[in-house]
């Protein structure tokens, strides 16, 4: 018995010795935004794949793009908006996995504001916008409005928003970005009913974008083993994605488990993960073709400053999700 023990023990170290090592950097800090991945790597499903896979958070200072660029990751988490315009600016970004269907994105306004239409409404506002890339899919909407984003009566004012909910709280804003399973939930924490807000989902005005794929470089789809380790990658991932939605409490406590920071709480990433479900759910990894075009069209109407000026080629690659799910 000790015998077939320390064989089995053997095979085991030998077994990891020879994981494929593969870091993710993520968009954001550690949180239930990015459930799926943490979730593959504590259920080990990375694991039984054959690859080491390091995940590493990201923050306000750090660029997933420049980190790609850089070789310090190997696939990064990031909204096609930016890749895109990262592309169109020489970063050869390819678009390998699509978990995320549909966009959680929308601006969400005091009802004492006054706005119930933004074709109408928003003239003369001030909003809260993020910047660092997630301002593309705003700007572009403003510019299909009709609407100049350098103040004034018939423009907006645009207020460079921090990753938080203060200009709302403290009414330096009409609206302000939030994503539906994370900022949204900090506005009513603070205190503010549902009935004394009104939202604007990207999804419903028709200028969704999509939202947190995963991105290479040209070249490493060049490289048949780099290929290889993806198709386990994302095929691990995508069974950490589903295993998120199934069990949101486990996944939110994997999360916390993960942040170092210990700036989360349960309730909340429990919260996170659900909403984050609805935007998974129906996705097998596969980008679909037709958000893709979605995505480009408008981002490509956006009048005399558009994202970008023109439509992308080789912006996406199906050679994983093709491999992973044959």
């Amino acid at each position: 018995m000790k015998t077939l023990m320390l064989g089995a023990a053997v095979a085991l170290a030998a077994g990891s010795a020879h994981a494929q090592e593969l870091t993710l950097q993520l968009k954001w800090v550690t949180q239930a935004q990015f459930a799926g991945y943490y979730v593959a790597k504590d259920k080990g499903f990375y694991e039984e794949e054959g690859l080491d896979v390091t995940i590493l958070p990201g923050g306000p200072d750090i660029a997933p793009t420049q980190v790609l660029a850089g070789g310090g990751a190997d696939v990064i988490v990031e909204w096609m908006p930016a890749a895109l315009a990262a592309r169109e600016k020489g970063l050869p970004l390819v678009n390998i996995a699509q978990p995320f269907k549909a966009s959680g994105m929308m601006l969400t306004c005091l009802k004492e504001s006054g706005i119930t239409d933004p074709a109408t409404d928003f003239k003369g506002k001030t909003l809260g916008v993020w910047f660092s890339g997630n301002e593309y899919p705003f700007l572009s909407w403003m510019s299909q409005l009709g609407l100049l984003t350098e103040g004034g009566p018939d423009g907006v004012t645009v207020l460079k928003q921090g990753f938080n909910v203060d200009p709302l709280l403290q009414k330096q804003a009409a609206c302000i970005s939030t994503m539906t399973y994370n900022e949204y939930g900090q506005v009513l924490d603070a205190g503010i009913a549902p009935e004394d807000l009104v939202t604007f989902k990207y999804e419903d005005q028709g200028v969704a974008t999509l939202e947190d794929g995963l991105y290479v470089l040209e070249s490493t789809l060049q490289d048949d083993a780099k290929v290889t380790d993806l198709v386990k990658f994302v095929r691990a991932s995508m069974k950490g994605w589903k295993y998120a939605e199934e069990n949101p409490e486990e996944a939110a406590q994997i999360v916390l488990d993960n942040d170092e920071t210990g700036a989360q709480t349960l309730d909340h990433q429990v919260r996170m993960v659900m909403e984050i479900g609805k935007l998974t759910a129906g996705s097998n990894g596969t980008l679909d073709e037709a958000d893709y075009q979605r995505t480009v069209d408008t981002l490509m109407a956006g009048g005399s400053d558009p994202v970008i000026s023109k439509a992308p080629e080789g912006a996406f690659n199906h050679i994983i999700t093709d491999r992973a799910f044959d």
